[in-house]
């Protein structure tokens, strides 16, 4: 629908300007963490350690059917009545919409990373490492935080920016609200866990599927970045997105991850440590393995000019529908 494009145009471009302002964060938290009570609380209520694993797997289903059912009706209802109302509704979905997207704090998270490394060291950069993902810090040298922070500002422009575009163009506001459901789902349960392997199942393979158009686009818009960014690599980001996407663990986080390498002439992903477990995975890029923090800000560079590309486009495509 048009009027999606137009939704999500205006939802990216507020949230790039202001964020979720932390007043609103402390009054009323972000739907994210709404989401995240109402499955910490199908978790408890459903996913029982008596019951049997082929059980706890239809318990998952169910918890993924509730969680969904429960966020879209109010989104759909939402969009239904504010849409008749013309532009001052389109406005109001557009702010709604805009609290999901993660372009601003993406890019602050991964920021506190590259400060933390310039301005007090290691323990610094592993302290705000520490923020962004699940892997144990203490085993983290300086490239190692690094990469551990280029990978998750690649991974994240997928899931936490490219997706949530996705989805709000292809059905609005219930759609951005639909992929963010699912997304926390997994983030939560969707793991391989002794209590989660079963009940977080549906989850998990959910957003692998809600995932694969967007993690190709942005692995598209990471090389399209690269060609315009002096001293990228837009041909190392195409040869490390065809010869090693397929080798990440994940379906998805291999397209933005190796495209984010090659353009950056790096080392990305391959066998690391999430607390005391060692996970065995496919190096992305085949540059330096020592990146250093000069390389960090080149990667939000570059991801800050995707963004843009990827509001210019719909900027564009905005203005050809208002024809």
């Amino acid at each position: 629908m048009p009027e999606n494009i137009l939704i999500l145009t205006g939802a990216l471009l507020i949230e790039a300007v202001i964020g979720y302002p932390p007043g609103l964060f402390r009054a009323i938290r972000h739907p994210v963490v709404w989401f995240g009570a109402l499955i910490g609380w199908l978790d408890r209520r459903l996913n029982l350690e008596t019951q049997s694993f082929a059980q706890r797997r239809a318990m998952g289903v169910l918890a993924l059917l509730i969680l969904l059912l429960v966020v879209l009706f109010p989104a759909a209802a939402l969009q239904l009545a504010l849409l008749p109302l013309g532009w001052g509704g389109l406005a109001v979905l557009a702010v709604l919409a805009a609290t999901l997207p993660a372009q601003r704090s993406l890019h602050q998270h991964v920021q506190a990373v590259a400060e933390g490394l310039e301005e007090r060291g290691l323990e610094g950069g592993r302290a705000a490492v520490s923020m962004i993902v699940g892997r144990n810090p203490e085993s983290l040298d300086e490239a190692g935080v690094v990469r551990a922070a280029t990978e998750s500002l690649a991974e994240n422009f997928s899931d936490g920016v490219v997706a949530p575009a996705v989805w709000c163009a292809l059905g609005g506001l219930p759609g951005i609200v639909f992929y963010k459901a699912v997304n926390t789902a997994d983030s939560m349960v969707g793991h391989r866990s002794a209590r989660h392997a079963a009940f977080g199942w549906a989850s998990a393979r959910l957003d692998d599927l809600v995932n694969l158009p967007a993690s190709r686009l942005a692995a598209f818009w990471i090389w399209l970045a690269a060609a315009l960014l002096p001293g990228a690599d837009a041909g190392g980001a195409w040869r490390a997105v065809w010869r090693d996407a397929r080798h990440h663990r994940s379906p998805n986080a291999g397209w933005p991850e190796a495209a984010m390498a090659g353009a950056l002439r790096l080392r990305l992903a391959g066998p690391r440590v999430y607390g005391e477990t060692r996970v065995e995975d496919g190096w992305m890029g085949d540059g330096r393995a020592e990146a250093t923090p000069a390389d960090l800000r080149r990667a939000l560079a570059l991801y800050q000019l995707a963004c843009r590309l990827q509001l210019l486009a719909l900027a564009w495509l905005s203005a050809f529908l208002l024809k």
